[in-house]
């Protein structure tokens, strides 16, 4: 019997010594369970709260602000842009600005006095089904208890809501996800094939050899990521064609523009493949470091989950990631039809956020190689 476990002691000493030695497998071994329990306890909600919402209130009277002291006491209304017009609502909700409209009409307390019933118009985008389901019931229960403190005699309830469903009437989840999920496929195609690529070539000796010849390191870092990038860029066009005639989800803004924005976006995740290259020693660590940036781009960037439900710790890095603005182009554009006057913000972001790691990989380069 002791033979068979002979020079079992020795293997196990020698195992633990290579694992304490490898600070890499220490870290996706120990720390990657606990981020991915932080991630899952505190930024994963699926609860639907602060919902960003716009108001119109053509009424101004004592009844309406009551009104809207009840959409915002239900925790599901953040009542936080107040328009001037029907058109300034539409702007808000287009942009992203915000995620549901409530419209009073002017005659909403004179309604009330005389009996009748007063409508509410309550606009919510469909681009997020969950939002929308919930937004839609929570206020037509808002609408619920009011009536029921001024109910009629006739039975009648004096106080309507009047749900419309914007850009996603039927509330497809398909209509929601794939344009969300687009992004996260190109990021994990450009990270990994650019940092898998490098990393190869160091292990093959012929990385080194390309640094004698008379070769700027940015004009490296450049010339390395164009190939890929008009891969990705193939790819991303292929993926948007599978997304209209096969999912059947519309493009109702610029095709012209989409492809247009999506290049900072892939600027910016080729230049953090490189980074990663620049500090992988083996393709089983890039390949580690590379899927480390999965969870926090599906989990934070507002693809599943809205980043407002958030603690602000997590809401501040989802502010770093990159897929987080490329999904608010890819759903504006896809399914509002927003222009670059509602877009430009999180383009500018990712265009600094493109140059920053490129150059960012550039230095490390030049450092690791020791120009």
């Amino acid at each position: 019997m002791r033979a068979l476990f002979h020079g079992l002691v020795p293997v196990c000493r020698k195992e633990f010594l290579h694992i304490i030695r490898d600070p890499g497998t220490l870290f996706f071994a120990l720390l990657i369970p606990m981020l991915q329990l932080f991630l899952f306890g505190f930024a994963v909600d699926t609860n639907i709260r602060q919902v960003s919402t716009v108001v119109l209130d053509e009424s101004h009277t004592q009844e309406s602000r009551r009104l809207l002291e009840s959409f915002a006491g239900s925790d599901v209304f953040n009542l936080k842009i107040y328009a001037g017009s029907q058109d300034e609502m539409y702007e808000a909700i287009r942009a992203g600005k915000a995620r549901v409209g409530i419209r009073i009409p002017y005659d909403y307390a004179r309604r009330l006095q005389d009996g009748t019933t007063a409508t509410v118009l309550v606009l919510v985008d469909g681009s997020d089904s969950s939002v929308a389901g919930q937004a839609m019931s929570t206020s037509t229960g808002v609408a619920l208890k009011e009536s029921l403190v001024r109910v009629m005699p006739n039975g009648t309830m004096p106080i309507e809501v009047r749900p419309s469903v914007l850009y996603n009437p039927a509330t497809r989840s398909a209509n929601f996800f794939v344009p969300g999920l687009i992004a996260i496929l190109l990021q994990v195609m450009a990270i990994l094939m650019i940092a898998l690529s490098l990393v190869r070539e160091r292990e093959r000796g012929t990385l080194e050899q390309l640094t004698m010849t008379p070769v700027a390191p940015l004009g490296l870092m450049v010339g390395k990521m164009i190939p890929y990038g008009a891969l990705t860029f193939s790819e991303m066009c292929a993926i948007l064609f599978v997304m209209r005639v096969i999912f059947q989800v519309p493009i109702h803004g610029s095709v012209l523009l989409l492809l247009a924005l999506s290049i900072p976006f892939l600027l910016t995740v080729l230049g953090i493949g490189l980074i990663i290259s620049t500090r992988a020693h083996t393709q089983a660590e890039a390949f580690q470091l590379s899927m480390g940036t999965i969870l926090p781009s599906v989990f934070l960037s507002g693809y599943i989950f809205l980043i407002e439900n958030m603690p602000l710790f997590f809401q501040g890095i989802s502010r770093l990631i990159p897929a987080t603005y490329y999904i608010q182009i890819l759903r504006g554009i896809i399914l509002r039809g927003a222009g670059i006057s509602e877009l430009w913000i999180p383009a500018t972001v990712l265009t600094m956020m493109g140059c920053t790691s490129t150059l960012l990989a550039a230095r490390l380069f030049v450092k690791q190689s020791g120009h």
